[in-house]
C-alpha cells in the first residue's frame, strides 16, 4: 500500500520513475556478494536498519517508500533499498573485486586515511557485571521501567523493534519510546547503537535536532524515550504537496544547515540528509533525527571513507570511494533543497547505475522559474569537486552568508522566533494524522510494557551494550 502511494507520486513527477532507493548495513549480504551488483529487496517497506536509533517518524518509522526497481545494474551499491546505505567494507575495496561484509569498518578520522575495523564510535564491548545487567555507566537512570509509561500506539517499525507514542504514569508526559530487541541486534552485529546514542547526548540542547530524554533496559530490550514530535516527516508534506515555493523551502533548509553546522561544530559528520529523516514539530520547525550514521571525532581538516549514505544523496566523492570530508552534508543539503524546489532529487534515475553515473558525470540542470540566488546556491553545494563546493572552507559560515539567506536573520531563527512557513495544524500529543495507518492501526504487544522478573541475561547481550542508559534533565524538554 505504502508501496504503490510512493510509485504513483513518482510516476506523475518523472516518467519512467516508480522508485526510489532504499538501503541496509551491508553486514546483511552474503558472503562473496560482488559489490558492483546490488540485490534489490523485493518488500519495498519503508523501514531500514540503517539506524537504530531514530525519533518517531523518520524514515525508518513512517509510510509511502518508492519501491527498489527489478532491474540488474553495475551499480557501485551492494545492496540496496529505500532508506540509508551502508557499505561497511573490513578493507579499502577493489572496483568489481567480490566482497564478503564483515561488521561495520570504519576509516579514523586521519589524514592519511588509513582503514581499521573499529566501529563508528561504538565503544569497545566489555565483561557483563556478575548479575548479568549491562553496565549503564555514570548515565544510567536506575529507576526506569517499561511500567512506568502506558504505551498507546505503534508509530513506526524497524528491522530490531518499534517505536511507540507513550504516556508517562506519573506526569502525563507524551514520548516517542522506541523499544529494540537486544538479540535482534545482536545477530546481526550491529554496532551503531552505542554511536548514535553517543551523538545524541551532544544534541540535547539544539532547538532543530531531536533530544534522547533518557534511556533504560531490561533483561530483552532497549528502550530510547525520546522527544515525540508528530508534525510528519519533511518527506510526508512533500509528497502531499510535491514542491514548495522558495520561501518555505529557504526556511527548511536554514534550519537544517543550523543543525548541521552545530553538528560540524562538535566534529560529527551527518553523512544521512534527506527529507525522510527531517520532521516538523507541532509548530512547524525542523527536527532532524536518525544519527546512525553519524561520524565522530572528524577534525575540520580531516577525512574520513565509509561508504553510507542513501544512493540518492550520495556526493560523487562518496560514489568514487575517495576520503571525504564534512563538505558531504553540504551536498546532501543541496539535494534536499533541490528536491523540495522541484520534487525530485537533483540526479535521480529509477536505474541506480544511471542515477550514479548521474551523479558523478551529469552536469546539474536546474528547471526555470527559480531565483537566481537558488540557483547560485544549488551550484555551489552540489558541486561535484568537493573542494570547490560551498562550505568546503569555512563550512556553516559560507552557506549562513549566501545571498539566498539573506531574508533570514540567523539569530532569531535559532531561537524560534520566526514564524514556519506552515503550521501541522496537530490537535495535540494524540494527533496521530501525520503517521502512517499502517503502524497506528498495529496492537501494542503487552510485553513492551512488562518489567520481567528476571534481572539477569545472557552474558553476550550484556556485554554489547554497556554504557547504554541515560538520564537528562527536566529543563532540556521541548516546548511541545
Amino acid at each position: 500500500m505504502r508501496r504503490e502511494r510512493r510509485a504513483e507520486l513518482c510516476l506523475r513527477l518523472l516518467p519512467r520513475t516508480s522508485a526510489r532507493l532504499r538501503a541496509f548495513r551491508g553486514d546483511d549480504v552474503p558472503e562473496g556478494t560482488e559489490v558492483s551488483r546490488p540485490i534489490l529487496s523485493a518488500a519495498g517497506s519503508r523501514m531500514t536498519s540503517a539506524s537504530p536509533l531514530a525519533a518517531a517518524g523518520s524514515r525508518e518509522l513512517c509510510a509511502g517508500a518508492r519501491p527498489a526497481p527489478g532491474t540488474d545494474t553495475s551499480a557501485l551499491v551492494g545492496k540496496t533499498e529505500r532508506g540509508s546505505l551502508v557499505h561497511c567494507l573490513s578493507s579499502a575495496p577493489t572496483a568489481g573485486s567480490p566482497r564478503g561484509f564483515s561488521g561495520c569498518a570504519e576509516s579514523p578520522p586521519d589524514h592519511r586515511h588509513r582503514m581499521d575495523s573499529s566501529l563508528a564510535g561504538a565503544p569497545s564491548p566489555q565483561p557483563s557485571r556478575a548479575n548479568g545487567n549491562v553496565h549503564l555507566g555514570p548515565s544510567v537512570n536506575p529507576n526506569a521501567r517499561p511500567t512506568d509509561f502506558d504505551f498507546l500506539k505503534v508509530i513506526g517499525k524497524g528491522n530490531y523493534g518499534k517505536v511507540l507514542l507513550a504516556k508517562h504514569k506519573s506526569d502525563g508526559t507524551f514520548y516517542a519510546v522506541k523499544v529494540l530487541q537486544k538479540k535482534s541486534i545482536l545477530k546481526k552485529k550491529e554496532g551503531h547503537i552505542m554511536a548514535e546514542r553517543s551523538v545524541l547526548l551532544k544534541n540535547v540542547r539544539h532547538p532543530f535536532l531531536v533530544g534522547l530524554r533518557y534511556s533504560f533496559q531490561t533483561p530483552e530490550k532497549l528502550y530510547f524515550v525520546l522527544d515525540y514530535v508528530n508534525g510528519g516527516e519533511l518527506f510526508f508534506h512533500l509528497q502531499r504537496e510535491r514542491r514548495f515555493l522558495e520561501p518555505r523551502a529557504r526556511f527548511y533548509a536554514a534550519e537544517v544547515a543550523s543543525a548541521i553546522g552545530y553538528l560540524h561544530s562538535l566534529n560529527v559528520i551527518y553523512r544521512d540528509l534527506k527529507p525522510e529523516n527531517i520532521l516538523l514539530d507541532c509548530q512547524g520547525h525542523v527536527v532532524l533525527t536518525d544519527f546512525g550514521l553519524c561520524k565522530e571525532g572528524v577534525e575540520p581538516e580531516e577525512t574520513t571513507s565509509t561508504f553510507c549514505g542513501t544512493p540518492e544523496y550520495l556526493a560523487p566523492e562518496v560514489l568514487r570511494k575517495e576520503p571525504y570530508d564534512r563538505a558531504v552534508d553540504w551536498w546532501c543539503l543541496g539535494a534536499v533543497l533541490y528536491e523540495m524546489l522541484h520534487g525530485l532529487p537533483p540526479f535521480y534515475s529509477q536505474d541506480v547505475s544511471q542515477m550514479y553515473e548521474n551523479i558523478l558525470y551529469q552536469p546539474l540542470q536546474i528547471p526555470g522559474g527559480r531565483t537566481v540566488a537558488a540557483c547560485d546556491l544549488l551550484q555551489g553545494l552540489l558541486h561535484k569537486d568537493q573542494r570547490q563546493r560551498l562550505g568546503s572552507k569555512a563550512d556553516f559560515l559560507e552557506i549562513k552568508n549566501h545571498v539566498f539567506f539573506s531574508p533570514i536573520n540567523w539569530d532569531d531563527l535559532y531561537h524560534k522566533r520566526l514564524t514556519p512557513p506552515f503550521n501541522p495544524n496537530v490537535a495535540g500529543p494524540a494527533d496521530l494524522k501525520n503517521f502512517d495507518p499502517e503502524f497506528t492501526q498495529e496492537a501494542v504487544s503487552k510485553s513492551i510494557g512488562c518489567t520481567p522478573d528476571t534481572v539477569a541475561s545472557s552474558s553476550g547481550a550484556s556485554s554489547a551494550f554497556l554504557g547504554f542508559s541515560y538520564a537528562q534533565g527536566d529543563d532540556d524538554l521541548l516546548d511541545c
